[in-house]
């Protein structure tokens, strides 16, 4: 953070969202935001050449699904912190974004204060979970809630997936349903299938049944 700045790299596929985000970053003298990109592919090109130290990234992109970008980042520049930014509330994928090495999980309806302090914390090492989720992980914790099996692998976003595709739902639906694009949805189901050694959705369905999936 040179001159005590912190560099920040927003990503969201609404280009709304990014203005708005930028131009209150840049209204703080202590922050810079040194890229935007609503795609998930052009997140690990854009942290070579900007290099922020804080991204600011939505969980779900058209291309890529912010888990798996922040999954590469975390692997790739373990020095970045990554805040989640999403209006997504499901423990499911609280969890499955800390798990991916997410530093902060935010929901977007949070006030601008909190979102300037919440950037300005993980910058620091600290961790920051939104109210609107942290109860809800506790109280998981609490229960004991045994963690949702998930045969050969899958993550959580494939198990949602694997279901949709048992209900006899096409790509494109499932798409819309998960806020994916077609062809990320193309690509999460022939993983799916690779994990699971089957060949085609009507073996995905019969093994997602015997597995108490469905």
């Amino acid at each position: 953070m040179p001159n005590g700045r912190i560099r920040v790299l927003i990503v969201d596929d609404h280009e709304m969202v990014r203005e708005g985000l930028m131009s209150m970053l840049r209204s703080e003298p202590d922050f810079e935001v040194v890229g935007q990109t609503g795609h998930g592919g052009e997140v690990a090109e854009l942290v070579e050449s900007t290099r922020p130290d804080v991204v600011l990234l939505d969980a779900r992109l058209p291309d890529i699904s912010g888990v798996e970008v922040c999954r590469r980042l975390s692997r790739e520049h373990p020095d970045v912190a990554v805040v989640i930014l999403t209006t997504y509330t499901d423990v499911d994928l609280v969890r499955e974004c800390l798990q991916a090495g997410a530093r902060g999980y935010v929901v977007k309806d949070v006030e601008r204060f909190s979102l300037k302090e919440s950037i300005r914390a993980v910058s620091r090492g600290e961790a920051v979970l939104a109210p609107q989720v942290a109860g809800q992980l506790i109280e998981r914790i609490r229960s004991g809630e045994p963690e949702e099996r998930r045969p050969a692998g899958l993550s959580a976003s494939q198990v949602a997936i694997l279901r949709l595709i048992s209900r006899g739902h096409s790509n494109r639906e499932i798409a819309a349903d998960v806020h994916l694009s077609e062809n990320t949805v193309k690509t999460h189901v022939q993983e799916i299938f690779r994990k699971l050694g089957v060949r085609n959705r009507v073996e995905a369905a019969i093994l997602a049944g015997k597995s108490g999936l469905i």
